[in-house]
């Protein structure tokens, strides 16, 4: 059975926006280095790979009412007044162009309001009844790793251009931890990335040992709330005064897995362009040229 191949399209096209340069324009001067990155990955992961399934997953949200509830500096340094978030002027007016195309070249997308793109990512990766390809540059995806499942991720370690298979037994090598614990161990790390704290003076190393020392998360704080012993020395003290902040970031690392998608997201290959003239009109007024010929031959059915 083929794989089904689940994009975090905003890592994706972030990455493509500065691996290749803005003069990369439309005939009218938009850029649309990140629409033709994106379209020249996504061929590519097509062409090596060849997923039966393609999800283009998308954050509804980027900053979701549940987690910032939970942790109120959850990404706000990335914010703007307005509260959207931070963009260069030059990738901001690509994003709907980028959702435009997807759409005209018949690429399946999955979003929903309230829920950010991990989330979606997470749950239809539960759902699934196939081996799972998540292709990410963000390591929060790590969490979904199942070997058994045959759940992985495609990490990007640099730009676009090279993907490295993370596995649970790649997690457990690089961080010295179980390969099924990563969400309690980023819990104890924090990413300052998205204004997640962690425990302060609780380095990667001291968090690997916590887990390795307890299992997971829950038993860490029965045994710290129970007296028990079996903490790395000068641990237990930072722990107790994080104790508020270690019973509410579990729910804002986790990955929701029950996000109410629809019954109707499919991503069969190749992908059925609903109007091929459509498509063409696009790939012409933005200049996406070899890119969308590139991604059109490997992705889409022949017309």
């Amino acid at each position: 059975m083929g794989s089904l191949m689940l994009l975090d399209t905003a890592s994706l096209y972030y990455r493509a926006f500065y691996g290749m340069p803005e003069t990369v324009t439309a005939p009218d001067g938009t850029p649309v280095n990140a629409i033709r990155g994106l379209l020249d990955a996504m061929a590519r992961l097509v062409k090596d790979h060849r997923p039966q399934r393609l999800v283009a997953c998308l954050d509804a949200d980027w900053r979701p009412a549940f987690r910032v509830q939970a942790i109120p500096g959850y990404k706000a340094h990335r914010a703007e007044p307005d509260g959207s978030e931070q963009t260069p002027p030059g990738l901001a007016v690509q994003i709907p162009l980028i959702t435009q195309v997807l759409i005209a070249a018949g690429v399946a997308i999955a979003e929903h309001d309230g829920y950010e793109a991990d989330d979606v990512i997470a749950t239809l990766a539960v759902r699934a009844t196939q081996p799972v390809d998540v292709v990410t540059g963000d390591r929060d995806l790590f969490q979904l790793v199942d070997d058994e499942r045959q759940v992985r991720v495609l990490y990007t370690v640099k730009g676009l251009g090279r993907l490295e298979p993370v596995t649970e037994d790649e997690v457990a090598r690089k961080y010295d931890i179980p390969g099924d614990r990563y969400a309690d161990f980023a819990v104890l790390r924090g990413d300052p990335s998205d204004g997640l704290p962690g425990v302060p003076g609780i380095g990667e190393k001291t968090a690997a040992a916590l887990i390795r020392a307890f299992g997971d998360l829950e038993s860490m704080k029965n045994a710290l709330d129970k007296g028990h012993g079996g903490f790395p020395p000068g641990t237990r003290k930072k722990l107790e005064a994080a104790r508020d902040y270690l019973d509410v970031a579990p729910a804002v690392v986790a990955t929701a897995t029950d996000v109410p998608l629809g019954d109707d997201i499919d991503g069969t290959l190749p992908a059925v362009p609903p109007d091929p003239d459509l498509i063409a009109e696009i790939g012409d007024e933005l200049g996406l040229g070899s890119s969308l010929t590139r991604f059109l031959a490997t992705a889409t059915k022949r017309q």
